[in-house]
């Protein structure tokens, strides 16, 4: 179970992440940034849904 604390840090690893994908000026590596980006955002809405199924589940 992922806690808030995790989901906030996965956001502000995000955020960074998408800084540096604005910054950097090699098409190749903001092209693989953006796919990082992609993965991490995947993963973050994975983990959520599986934390709201687990809290409905507990509670029926």
């Amino acid at each position: 179970m992922v806690t808030e604390r995790k989901f906030r840090e996965r956001e502000v690893q995000i955020a960074r992440y998408r800084l540096l994908e604005r910054e950097v000026t090699d098409p190749l590596a903001a092209t693989l940034l953006h796919i990082i980006i992609l993965e991490l955002e995947a993963e973050l809405q994975a983990d959520r849904e599986t934390s709201v199924g687990g809290i409905d589940q507990r509670s029926l």
